[in-house]
């Protein structure tokens, strides 16, 4: 049995432990208002922003825009946003895994795939692939719209070079404070909604008849890079949140744990505390019966 110096030494420890991961827990809570309430801000535009691109692509061909010339897959790259901190539990191997099984799934078919990395996570694990072509490391804690910017207009400028055919979003989406599920997104090329799917929107009185001025195509020149933008923009406040949320419950996961190995050590103590005094009693009531002798 341990002695009651190591026990009550690992007692101390453990509520030092608890106390650091109690005050985490508080500050990812803090963050995560503000993280949240971007996030929810900003769905409402990205939303809009998609039925708008939805509106304007269903009556066009392919073909017309580099964005959206769909090709034979040879290459296909996924972009893996992921937090750039741990000690946020599953998260982020979540959303890794998820990316890993997309490249398998490629390779399977005999294609050839590269990673573009946002977030520090994401960048430590693929980068031992050899199969990173760009990283963006040390963003996630601060980043801004010209930060999507330019992994949009990286991403883009590699697919219309032909040096990638498809592309695909890996990210953590924010579905509730207790739960963040990693999504797929198909990024590139930009794909048209069909036009069964137009007329079922509109007769459900969700979209009319719009007149466009300028013309549709000169609209989509300056839309489909800005869709770019708020698709990756949309991924990062998603993680952004997530990543809040699922290191406040993994810091109060660790507290409880925390308390129940104080308890147990607390009982281990005892016990122990309890035997050395009884060894004690023995002894003196020993001394005592041989002094009598």
């Amino acid at each position: 049995m341990a002695s009651l110096k190591d026990v009550k030494t690992q007692i101390t420890g453990v509520k030092k432990t608890s106390q650091i991961t109690k005050a985490m827990n508080m500050v990812s809570a803090a963050k995560l208002r503000g993280a949240q309430q971007k996030m929810e801000d900003f769905r409402p535009y990205a939303g809009k922003f998609n039925e708008a691109l939805g509106s304007i692509s269903s009556n066009m061909q392919s073909n017309e825009f580099p964005l959206m010339q769909a090709r034979e897959v040879n290459t296909a790259e996924i972009i893996v946003v992921t937090s750039d901190r741990g000690l946020c539990g599953s998260f982020n191997s979540n959303i890794i895994s998820m990316a890993e099984k997309l490249m398998n799934k490629y390779e399977a078919e005999g294609k050839k795939v590269s990673f573009v990395c946002v977030g520090k996570k994401g960048n430590q694990y693929f980068k031992k692939t050899g199969k990173v072509r760009k990283n963006f490391p040390d963003i996630m804690s601060h980043f801004q719209m010209f930060n999507a910017r330019e992994i949009a207009q990286d991403v883009a400028a590699s697919f219309i070079g032909g040096e990638t055919d498809e592309v695909q979003l890996v990210y953590g989406s924010f579905i509730s404070v207790a739960r963040q599920v990693p999504k797929t997104l198909h990024f590139l090329p930009v794909q048209p909604i069909e036009a069964e799917e137009a007329s079922e929107t509109a007769s459900e009185g969700q979209q009319g008849a719009y007149t466009y001025e300028p013309s549709p195509e000169e609209i989509m020149d300056v839309l489909l890079p800005l869709y770019m933008n708020v698709m990756v923009y949309n991924a990062m406040l998603e993680v952004g949140a997530s990543e809040h949320a699922a290191r406040m419950t993994a810091m109060d996961n660790a507290t409880n744990a925390c308390k129940d190995i104080v308890d147990n050590l607390t009982m281990i103590y005892n016990k122990a505390r309890q035997a050395a005094i009884t060894g004690d009693l023995m002894d003196i009531v020993g001394g005592a019966e041989a002094l009598k002798g």
